[in-house]
Order: C-alpha cells, then sequence, then structure tokens
C-alpha cells in the first residue's frame, strides 16, 4: 500500500504529541509525562508460540492504543514474536519483519526467515515479527466479504461498469458496518507507530528492520516518522510511496506490458518448440485471439473455465517466460478442443503477483500462519485490512465513479494487457471516511538498502526506483533478469553478500548495483 513534507509534525487530529515527542526527546523510550510512557513500560510475558515452532519460537503480546491521538482511551493487543540472537557478544539489536499486505500476518516470520539468513546475521539479531493491527492475532478485523466481493480486479467493458461500481460501493458499505470502529485507525501510520512501541517495550533504543514488498512502504513511512530510530533498513521488492496506493494500482499496468513484450520476444525465438509464432507480432497476434476467444467461449479449466479477463488477470506470469509459456499453449489446446488447462501457472517464478493481482504488496498467507491463528481469524481479515490501509492512507483515491471509467479507458487504451485491471473503479471511492492524515511523503537521508528483481511482475522495478529517489540515504542492488516477486525471501541470489554485509557491519556499498540474474 500520511503526511506531505519531510520531517512535517503530524496533523493535530492524529499523533501530534507522539511526532512531536519523538522529534524533541531522547530515543530510548518516551519523554516523561508522554501518555505513551505507559506503553514503552509494559512487562513483556513471553512464552513458546503454538504455532508448532521451535523452542527457541517465542510469542508476547503489545499494548498500543488504539487511537494514537487519545492514548489514554481504548487498547489493543499486537502479537509479536521473536527468536533471539543465536550471538550473546555478537548481538547488534532486533531485526523486525514485515512480510507485505497490507493485511498480511507477520508472526511467524522469524522461523521463516531463520534459514535464509546467514549465521553471522542470525547471531547479530533477535529476528521479531509481529502481526499489524488489525491483523490476525492482533485485533483482527472482518468486513463479512464472500468470496466474489474480494476479487477487485475486473476487466473493463461498457456493459459490465455499473456492476463493477456497485460490488465497489457495496465493499466499502460492508466494511464501514462491520469494523467501522477500528478502519480510520488501520493506517500505515499507525503500524509504523506501534512498531515504535514495540521498539521501546523492547528496550531498543533503535530498530533494524527488513520489509518484503508493502512492508518496503512500512519501513520507509517509518523512517519518516522517526529517523533518529532507524537502524539498518533491508528493502526487499520496493513499492514507490510517491504512488500509494492508486497510482500503484495502476503502475502495474507498464511493466506487466514491458514483461508481455519480453516475452513475446522470447516465445518467438522457440516458435520450433511451442509454436506460438515466428516473430513477437504474431506470437502477440496469437495470444490476443486467445483472448478473444475465450470471451466469447470461456476456456475449459482444471479449476473451472476462463474467460478473457480471467486469463488476462494472470498478467504477472509474463515474467515467468518459461513457466508461463506452456501455460499459453495449455490454454490454447484447450480453446481449440483440447484436454483442460491448468487453471494457472504454475512455478516459482510465478507469485503471489500472478495468483493474486489485485493486491498490490501482497504476499501469500503461509500454512504456518493459519496454524498459528486458528478459527478466530476472519476468512477475509486480510481482504478487510487491505482496504483499510488502502483506502485511509491517503487522501488521493477519486470519488466519481466517471473518472474510474475515464481512467480504465485511457490506461486500456496505452497498456492492452493489464490498464483496465489496475484502472478499475475500488472500494476507497465510496470510503464513508476520508483518511485522517494526509498522505506520508517520504524523503529523507535515512541509510537503507534496497534489493530488487529486474522483472518483479509486482513490485516493478520502476516502482522501485521511486523508493530510492525518495530515500536519499539508500543504495539499491538491482538483480539483471532476476523474476518473480521477492529478493531475500526467494532463496540464494546475488544480492545476498550486499544485504549480510550492511547487516552485520552497517556499510552499504559505495553506488547503487546491478549483479548478474539468479
Amino acid at each position: 500500500m500520511a503526511l506531505r513534507g519531510a520531517r512535517t509534525i503530524s496533523v493535530l487530529t492524529v499523533g501530534t504529541v507522539t511526532t512531536l515527542m519523538a522529534a524533541l526527546t531522547p530515543v530510548t523510550a518516551f519523554a516523561a509525562g508522554d501518555p505513551l510512557q505507559q506503553y514503552a513500560l509494559q512487562k513483556l510475558r513471553w512464552e513458546r508460540c503454538d504455532t508448532g515452532g521451535p523452542a527457541t519460537f517465542e510469542c508476547a503480546k503489545v499494548k498500543v492504543p488504539l487511537d494514537y491521538s487519545d492514548p489514554g482511551g481504548r487498547k489493543i493487543d499486537l502479537a509479536i514474536s521473536r527468536v533471539k540472537a543465536s550471538g550473546a557478544k555478537e548481538r547488534h539489536g532486533v531485526l523486525l519483519m514485515n512480510p507485505g499486505g497490507p493485511g498480511v500476518p507477520g508472526l511467524t516470520m522469524p522461523v521463516e526467515m531463520e534459514p535464509l539468513l546467514p549465521a553471522e546475521v542470525r547471531e547479530r539479531f533477535d529476528l521479531v515479527g509481529f502481526d499489524p493491527r488489525g491483523v490476525g492475532q492482533s485485533a483482527p478485523i472482518s468486513c463479512g466479504l464472500t468470496a466474489d466481493e474480494q476479487a477487485v480486479q475486473h476487466p473493463y467493458t461498457a456493459r459490465t461498469f455499473a456492476k463493477d461500481v456497485a460490488l465497489a460501493r457495496t465493499v466499502a458499505d460492508k466494511c464501514w458496518a462491520k469494523a467501522g470502529d477500528m478502519l480510520p485507525h488501520l493506517t500505515t501510520r499507525n503500524t509504523a507507530r506501534d512498531m515504535d512501541v514495540v521498539r521501546a517495550a523492547l528496550g531498543e533504543k533503535k530498530i533494524s528492520y527488513f520489509g518484503y514488498s508493502y512492508g518496503t512502504y512500512l519501513g520507509a513511512v517509518y523512517t519518516q516518522m522517526f529517523p533518529r530510530r532507524s537502524d539498518r533498513f533491508v528493502l526487499d521488492s520496493a513499492l514507490d510511496p510517491t504512488l500509494a496506493w492508486r497510482g500503484t494500482f495502476r503502475g502495474w499496468s507498464a511493466g506487466a506490458e514491458l514483461a508481455f513484450t519480453r516475452w513475446t520476444e522470447w516465445a518467438a525465438a522457440r516458435n520450433a518448440t511451442y509454436g506460438l509464432g515466428p516473430t513477437p507480432a504474431k506470437v502477440r497476434k496469437t495470444y490476443w485471439d486467445l483472448i478473444a476467444r475465450a470471451d466469447r467461449t470461456p476456456v475449459p479449466t482444471n479449476g473451472g473455465a476462463l474467460s478473457g479477463g480471467a486469463i488476462r488477470s494472470q498478467y504477472g506470469a509474463f515474467v515467468g517466460v518459461k513457466t508461463v509459456t506452456p501455460w499459453i499453449v495449455a490454454l490454447k489446446a484447450s480453446a481449440t478442443g483440447g484436454p483442460p488447462a491448468p487453471a494457472t501457472p504454475t512455478a516459482s517464478a510465478v507469485t503471489a503477483a500472478s495468483a493474486e493481482p489485485a493486491v498490490p504488496g501482497s504476499a501469500p498467507v503461509r500454512s504456518a500462519d493459519a496454524e498459528a491463528f486458528g478459527a478466530d481469524v476472519p476468512a477475509d481479515n486480510q481482504s478487510a485490512v487491505t482496504w483499510a490501509a488502502f483506502c485511509g492512507d491517503t487522501r488521493s483515491w477519486p470519488r466519481n465513479p466517471e473518472q474510474y471509467r475515464r481512467d480504465v479507458i485511457r490506461d486500456r487504451a496505452k497498456y492492452p494487457l493489464a490498464g483496465d485491471l489496475g484502472a478499475t473503479i475500488q472500494p476507497c471511492a465510496f470510503w464513508k471516511s476520508a483518511a485522517r492524515e494526509p498522505a506520508t511523503v517520504v524523503s529523507n537521508d535515512v541509510n537503507a538498502l534496497i534489493v530488487q528483481n529486474q522483472w518483479d511482475p509486482q513490485a516493478t522495478l520502476a516502482m522501485a526506483q521511486g523508493m530510492r529517489r525518495a530515500l536519499h540515504g539508500a543504495r539499491m542492488v538491482t538483480v539483471a533478469g532476476g523474476e518473480g516477486h521477492g529478493v531475500v525471501v526467494a532463496g540464494p541470489s546475488c544480492a545476498d553478500a550486499g544485504v549480510t554485509r550492511y547487516l552485520t557491519t552497517g556499510r552499504l556499498p559505495v553506488k547503487d548495483l546491478t549483479c548478474g540474474g539468479q
């Protein structure tokens, strides 16, 4: 998935005391007399997590104010977890983690990230995960959404646009009817404030951080709000903070078109194997002929028939040229009487972006999380928090449905593959309460390391470059030819050495780098 202007004090309605004190007082906790001091002094009760993880995996609850403009009012519990640093003498501090979303739980992230980090990192940091407010075990919310109401990308046609408008309105109305007391407070800025309370409750002067996808935006917002408390920040697959959030949705389309063009060239060079066309133009025509046929008669698959719009919604898969090509071949055969094709492309390079392209910055909910959460977490929890953050973070969403119609037509003409899918109307057009704070303008000199795949379908290279421009003190390592959403989270890559050096020594590369493909 905030405040306009670098190092600016929050608007009076939310968090004035918190932000002002953060700028004027020592970083160890909060100033004497600050209403937030009670949260810094709370005693955490650590117990073994009931997730089936190792004995070293501990969980606790941290109390935070629901409304930071009323710190003495209603409180909620945040679920946090940790795996302690393996070296007492080498310990540097805590490495707080967020897996994306917004709305993705992060309680099990320490045990999931531990094997991906080298020993010299694990001995220096307590790995700390948390479920953000409203998510998982941290006061989870629900909008009561059906599966259909959670699908937010729709191909545009003049005939169906009124239905899309009605669906967006329904989602907004249901959210406010069911979770209206919580929605105004489920913003990225408040999650960043929660991170600072966690820091203080853990007794840390500063925090280091690893954020993935939407988690890169959350980390960047924290560095803007609390620059003196930000230590070593690794941002994996970054989003452009200037695009939050309607611009992020629309930004997918340009990246998708680039990946699609690259795929047509790749498939044309292998026409003898796949038979999709001997030139990029003919491969492109083969694809669009398939889409037109599927719009007339949906293509049979082992997961149900797919319309052309449904096939196009898998646009993120085109970054994985070796895996998407057999799928297109199978769809083409199925459309002309062959056996049913797979419902989706399948391979490690095809990530959440292709499986669930509707939510920027999302990560798949992992099985370990599901076991940790239990039946008390609503089925639509991630979708509910997604809209709470996207709609509550910024006032940039148009309120007039006709603006979306115009944008859809314009974007579809410019980016045929996915322009309408990214620009379509969303529940934020009908959100009952405008964002309480302006969107955060990220512009600071805090050190951070951005790592990025060249062909990320969801946090595109252009988006990561936008994050790099916003963080003047950062460096960026781009994995040339890297496919899929995620660098560190996806396993070994040429960026790993730079990440390890930065986390263990605090030293960034002298300049931005591009390294060889994975």
